[in-house]
């Protein structure tokens, strides 16, 4: 799958975020990477503090980063519709941890 039907599938699964929590979601960008130098297997990577853990100072950092790992995820899939539902699954994983759920909440809720 070329990398920008890849980006296009990454930017529709944020899209169907329900908008209060697209609007709640703040100084945090998502990225499009080919994999993780240090984890290459892992499908995506929250990177920074979550909403939840912030304090009364925090300010002046730098964004947040959501990764979404590529090559990872094509790898495990076997169709461009597996593609679109594994994408959705990491990105809704990944925006839950900026959120400050974690994996053991997220296993529970079946998007883990």
């Amino acid at each position: 799958m070329p990398l920008t039907r890849f980006e296009e599938l990454v930017s529709e699964a944020l899209d169907q975020l329900p908008p209060e929590f697209a609007a709640a979601m703040d100084n945090v960008v998502v990225l499009v990477e080919e994999h993780d130098e240090h984890e290459p297997d892992i499908l995506g990577l929250y990177h920074g503090v979550a909403l939840t853990d912030r304090g009364h100072d925090y300010g002046g950092v730098l964004p947040d980063r959501i990764s979404i790992y590529r090559q990872p995820i094509l790898a495990i899939c076997h169709s461009e519709q597996d593609v679109v539902e594994e994408v959705k699954i990491t990105v809704v994983h990944e925006v839950a941890h900026h959120f400050g759920i974690d994996d053991r909440r997220l296993h529970e809720l079946g998007w883990g």
